[in-house]
């Protein structure tokens, strides 16, 4: 059995295969995930590293084992999976380390209708009853079957953005040998998109770049191929493509603040007055625009179980975070990066001008990124931080996620990490002068200098 106290996480269950997570985890979990939802059958997919298959059938041993079904939808991307889990009203279990080097991975857990399984959710439960053992099951085991459940997802995704009128768009696409490269050519079917294919070979060994595109080095090839080829826009999926980044037609990278707006109007535009989420590291442009468009919005924590508990509270529309994961109230709440992607080339092909030109307007503020301080005690930095700034004129202090300071002109947020002992730091203000004014003395403190 696996280090159980390590690979369950906040939002799922994650680690080194297999000194930290093995079959014979999964296949408890699997059991323990039948007896925490009482389901009597559950649906199952995999991204495409060497170690999800083994997993994947381990844990059918467990469900199966508990007397429930298992359906397996096989190769799929995240996203795929809460469609599955959404349209056939199952829980469902997607096999995946995300973005992680080859050597993860891990389970993603929901339960019928794409509602999320965390830490608060049940996660706690599932690991408990592991740790326990889970009883045996003594009534009739069941059985496990296979269901192609792609074209479905395509279509279904197709239904929900009108791309019957874009004209004809050159799209490129980076997969980073993740499970974009199997769900981008049946969504893109039948679209006039001439699309220029990076990495689509499926390898959980991550050959030619790391699938986590929140890391500039991971789209360099996909910014100078579209510099090339002189494609409209380039987009990149993570690991299990639930997340996606865009690229201009200057191979410029796009803020995914800019798209959490310019999605966001789209939505309003459907669902005038709407609400809409978005979290506090968002640029200060998402609710400013929101406004402007006559929706309402509504701002939360970092973190996908945040983003989706608000959404369900406050029936909003849409949500979306600055990490790239985009959330929407007709896909179940879930997040889907090739929803989002569908969106962008929707509203791109709907007029003539380039993307740069087109997002314009979604765009406002210089922003610093996410800076990362390794410090031992994180509080006592913070509170150095807090101290330094209160008091002064026009500033305001709130503490819903970590430390966020403010003026009219300029605001940061400096949030602990969850697992790691580190600080992250987001900036953004009305110039480039001033934000590397508030980060450089920001990071003085923090780092001690």
């Amino acid at each position: 059995m696996g280090d159980l106290a390590k690979i369950f996480k906040a939002y799922d269950i994650r680690g080194i295969v297999p000194e930290e997570l093995d079959a014979a985890t999964a296949e408890a979990v699997g059991a323990a995930f039948v007896r925490v939802t009482g389901a009597s059958a559950v649906v199952t997919a995999h991204d495409m590293r060497e170690s999800s298959v083994p997993l994947a059938e381990a844990f059918a041993r467990g469900a199966t084992g508990q007397g429930a079904d298992v359906i397996e939808a096989g190769l799929g991307s995240t996203d795929l999976l809460y469609y599955a889990s959404g349209s056939l009203d199952l829980p469902g279990a997607m096999f995946t380390a995300s973005h992680n080097p080859a050597k993860y991975n891990g389970l993603k857990l929901c339960r019928a209708g794409a509602k999320p399984i965390g830490r608060d959710t049940g996660l706690t439960e599932i690991r408990d009853l592991v740790e326990a053992g889970v009883p045996p099951y003594d009534g009739k085991a069941g059985t496990v079957s296979q269901r192609d459940l792609l074209k479905g997802y395509a279509d279904h995704l197709k239904t929900l953005v009108d791309l019957s009128g874009i004209r004809p768009l050159k799209v490129v696409v980076d997969a980073g040998n993740g499970m974009g490269g199997h769900t981008v050519p049946p969504v893109f079917e039948g679209l006039p998109i001439d699309l220029v294919p990076l990495y689509f070979e499926l390898d959980g060994t991550f050959p030619n770049h790391e699938a986590n595109p929140i890391e500039p080095e991971n789209l360099r090839d996909l910014q100078a191929k579209v510099r090339e080829t002189g494609a409209d826009v380039g987009l990149a999926f993570d690991g299990d493509a639930d997340r996606c980044f865009v690229v201009d037609e200057r191979g410029e990278i796009v803020s995914p603040s800019a798209i959490t707006a310019l999605v966001a109007v789209r939505e309003l535009a459907k669902h005038p007055g709407s609400r809409i989420v978005h979290n506090l590291i968002t640029s200060k442009a998402v609710p400013e625009i929101v406004t402007e468009h006559g929706g309402e919005p509504v701002r939360t924590r970092v973190g996908h179980s945040f983003i989706k508990q608000t959404m369900a509270e406050t029936g909003a529309v849409f949500g979306g975070e600055h990490s790239a994961h985009f959330y929407f109230k007709d896909f179940w709440f879930a997040d889907s990066g090739m929803l989002a992607a569908l969106h962008v080339l929707a509203a791109l092909g709907e007029q003539d001008g380039p993307l740069s030109a087109l997002l314009t307007e979604y765009d406002r503020y210089p922003a610093s990124g996410e800076i990362n301080s390794e410090v031992a005690d994180q509080d006592a930095a913070t509170a150095k931080v807090r101290e330094s700034f209160a008091g002064r004129p026009g500033v305001t202090i709130d503490e819903l996620d970590g430390l966020t300071v403010g003026t009219d002109d300029w605001w940061f947020n400096l949030r602990p990490s969850n697992t790691e002992p580190l600080l992250r730091l987001n900036a953004e203000a009305a110039d480039d002068e001033t934000v590397a004014a508030i980060r450089d003395e920001v990071l003085a403190i923090v780092r001690g200098k």
